[in-house]
């Protein structure tokens, strides 16, 4: 094995790692993660209050119609950040450097090259991809005017989601919050300079979007250049090792199909909801996605928090601290889950009203996301469990954990329930796939915690035995 020598500051978060206190550990790799995922998620947020203040209802469900391709590409972004992260996790706390740094350029490469095919696939398709995603005629022109832009600048959306990943793998999640709240803060700047100002509408909302993320890309890069990270980007790394990209792609698949099953869910949502319900209902569902991803960004920071800590643990063979830190992720992730379903259910009038003042489109929002909403206090649960499997390089389990909501129990939902309850059906089916999903993830999650306790008490009555 090639073992690379650290730097004092890498020496540094390499002892952070092995030897802070869990809950003391979690809270600095998770809030700094929260403050730039939250930011990161006004991207969308910010952009559909302006094209909904500005522009208007159908402006909505024309950007929420595109929403789909935006998902894939944050797929691909997920996928190699968190399968890097997992390999570059458990490589650091093994000590073998080199390889961590072979895994740093192969995924940035990888991200790149997925990037511009994805740009030089969609943008010549658009048009007839918006017939698939379900776009009416009074929504395709808006439809097609934010994709555009959004995809010809695909390898910006992917590459600071998968190096921020990168970044927190190493234990450095603040310098991953700096380049999400740079990027977010320049795009809220943006906004309303390239919609109002320039007159541009949900082009110019597009444009604010992909100079943000051309920024964001800057500033990561930047970081693992200077010499003030753990992992050293070198252009002799860049060159693809087919081993080390497997190895990426095989641990961060299942992000790519949770993410990519939530597109598919998205689309076929769009379709039922455009059957049965029509461009407004599309428009309030647009609505009460941005809300939700909002309120989830804090139990992905919770998630990410946690897989450092518990990638090192696990391949330091600390089960104590696995154990430790994988029942404090759950137990906080529940919390925030808890808060968020009550303030959902008291105020939800006012989280709609934010992003427009149509009053038939506010009424809309209020009903679905009461319906939507139902069982959100199970989701942290759900989210975290997710993580566990993924953190530790189990990618069976990963994927089961990570895909059930969407594909084994939402999707299905969607398809067959608005046949009877119309609009109900498609709200309703959310709350269900909830409950089903984190029921799946609590009978996989519990053998886990039992595992990391046994081999915890196996190692401490090895040590006892010792002479």
């Amino acid at each position: 094995m090639e073992i690379g020598t650290l730097s004092p500051f890498a020496q540094a978060r390499q002892d952070m790692l092995a030897t802070t206190p869990v809950g003391r550990l979690l809270w600095k790799l998770a809030a700094p993660a929260m403050a730039g995922m939250v930011t990161m998620a006004l991207y969308h947020v910010v952009d559909t209050i302006f094209i909904g203040r500005g522009v208007g209802s159908n402006a909505i469900a024309g950007v929420t119609i595109v929403f789909p391709l935006i998902m894939l590409l944050m797929a691909l972004g997920l996928m190699f950040g968190i399968g890097a992260a997992s390999v570059v996790s458990r490589r650091l706390g093994s000590g073998d450097i080199s390889s961590a740094e072979r895994t740093l350029g192969n995924t940035i490469c990888l991200g790149l090259l997925s990037g511009v095919a994805m740009a030089v696939v969609a943008v010549p398709n658009l048009s007839s991809m918006m017939g698939v995603l379900g776009a009416s005629p009074s929504i395709v022109g808006y439809a097609m005017d934010y994709a555009g832009i959004i995809m010809l600048g695909s390898a910006f959306a992917i590459y600071p989601m998968m190096a921020n990943n990168l970044a927190r793998a190493e234990g450095n999640a603040r310098i991953a919050m700096k380049s999400m709240i740079l990027g977010a803060s320049l795009n809220i700047a943006l906004d309303p300079v390239f919609i109002f100002a320039l007159q541009l509408g949900v082009q110019g909302a597009a444009v604010a979007t992909v100079i943000s993320q051309m920024v964001s890309t800057i500033y990561i890069t930047r970081y693992f250049l200077t010499g003030h990270s753990t992992l050293r980007l070198r252009l002799r790394n860049l060159r693809l090792d087919w081993s080390i990209a497997a190895q990426v792609v095989s641990v961060g698949f299942p992000s790519f199909v949770r993410m990519g099953a939530a597109g598919l869910m998205i689309l076929i949502i769009n379709r039922a909801l455009g059957t049965h319900g029509g461009d407004m209902s599309i428009a309030a569902f647009g609505i009460v996605n941005r809300s939700m991803v909002f309120l989830t960004m804090p139990l992905l920071a919770i998630a990410q928090g946690l897989q450092p800590i518990l990638g090192f643990s696990y391949g330091s063979e600390r089960y104590d601290r696995a154990f430790e830190v994988t029942k404090l992720s759950l137990g906080v992730a529940s919390v925030f889950s808890v808060v968020s379903f009550v303030v959902l259910m008291a105020m939800p009038g006012t989280l709609i009203g934010v992003f427009t003042t149509d009053g038939a489109l506010v009424s809309e929002g209020i009903y679905a996301a009461r319906r939507i909403f139902l069982v959100y206090f199970l989701v942290g649960f759900q989210i975290v469990g997710s993580t566990v499997f993924q953190a530790l390089g189990k990618v069976a389990k990963t994927l089961v954990t990570s895909t059930s909501r969407q594909l084994l129990f939402l999707v299905p939902l969607v398809l067959i329930l608005p046949e009877w309850l119309g609009t109900d059906g498609v709200w309703l089916a959310f709350p269900i796939a909830d409950a089903l999903a984190s029921a799946l993830v609590c009978a996989l999650i519990l053998p886990q915690m039992r595992e990391f306790r046994r081999r915890h008490q196996a190692q401490a009555s090895d040590v006892a035995r010792m002479p």
